[in-house]
C-alpha cells in the first residue's frame, strides 16, 4: 500500500517534539508529512518551543530548534483532496492560528469529508475554532483547555500523560510525552501496519 499524505497544522512556537518526532516517525514508516504554517513558504523557518512541568503552577516555556518549513501554505490550502489526515499540533501556535479563516477552512475540509483528523495537547484549539468538530467527540488534550472542548460540545477525557484516545478517525493525546502512544494509534487510523520478523 502506498504512502499516506499528512498535512500538520502549526504556527510559530509551536511544540517542538510534536512537531519533529511525528514527522520523522511518519516518514520511517513510509509516510509523506507536509508541515504548513499560514503565511509562510518552504524553506521558511518555524520558530519552536519546549513545554515541561519543573514544580510551577504551569507549564514553562523555552525556545526549541527551528524547523524548515517543508511546504508552502498555498499550495497545500490548493491541494486539500491529496492529504489523507490533517495533524494539530500543540504548544504556543494554535492560540493563534486557530483564528486565521484559512486555517479554519481547512479544518472544515478534513471534518466535512470525514478525513482521519489528529491532535495533541494545545492542538485542540485549532479544532474548537470550527464549529462541530468536536462536538460529541471525547477527546484528550492538556487539561488547560478541558472548558473549551466543553463548551464546543465534546467530552473532555483526562488522559494520563502517555495514553492516547481514538473516538472514530480523531485520535488525540494530552501532550508529548504521549507521543509513542499517540503515532501508534494514528498509523491504526491510517491503516499502516508494522510487521516484526
Amino acid at each position: 500500500m502506498a504512502g499516506k499524505k499528512i498535512l500538520m497544522l502549526t504556527g510559530d512556537f509551536t511544540e517542538e517534539y510534536e512537531i519533529f518526532v511525528f514527522q520523522q516517525a511518519m516518514e520511517a514508516v513510509g509516510h509523506t508529512v507536509h508541515v504548513i504554517c499560514p503565511d509562510k513558504k518552504a524553506g521558511d523557518i518555524l520558530r519552536t518551543s519546549l513545554h515541561d512541568f519543573e514544580g510551577d503552577q504551569t507549564y514553562t516555556e523555552k525556545l526549541g530548534h527551528n524547523f524548515v518549513i517543508n511546504k508552502t501554505f498555498s499550495e497545500a490550502e490548493a491541494q486539500l483532496e491529496q492529504y489523507h489526515a490533517v495533524y494539530c499540533a500543540g504548544g504556543r501556535g494554535p492560540e493563534y492560528i486557530r483564528t486565521d479563516k484559512r486555517v479554519q477552512a481547512i479544518v472544515r475540509h478534513f471534518h466535512e469529508k470525514q478525513k482521519p483528523i489528529f491532535t495533541i495537547c494545545h492542538g485542540v484549539q485549532i479544532l474548537i475554532a470550527v464549529d462541530g468538530v468536536v462536538r460529541g467527540k471525547k477527546v484528550g488534550a492538556l487539561g488547560a483547555c478541558e472548558p473549551e472542548v466543553t463548551l464546543a460540545g465534546g467530552t473532555y477525557i483526562d488522559l494520563s500523560p502517555t495514553e492516547a484516545l481514538v473516538d472514530g478517525t480523531m485520535v488525540s493525546a494530552k501532550g508529548w510525552t504521549a507521543l509513542a502512544a499517540f503515532i501508534r494509534e494514528c498509523l491504526k487510523v491510517l491503516k499502516t501496519e508494522i510487521h516484526h520478523n
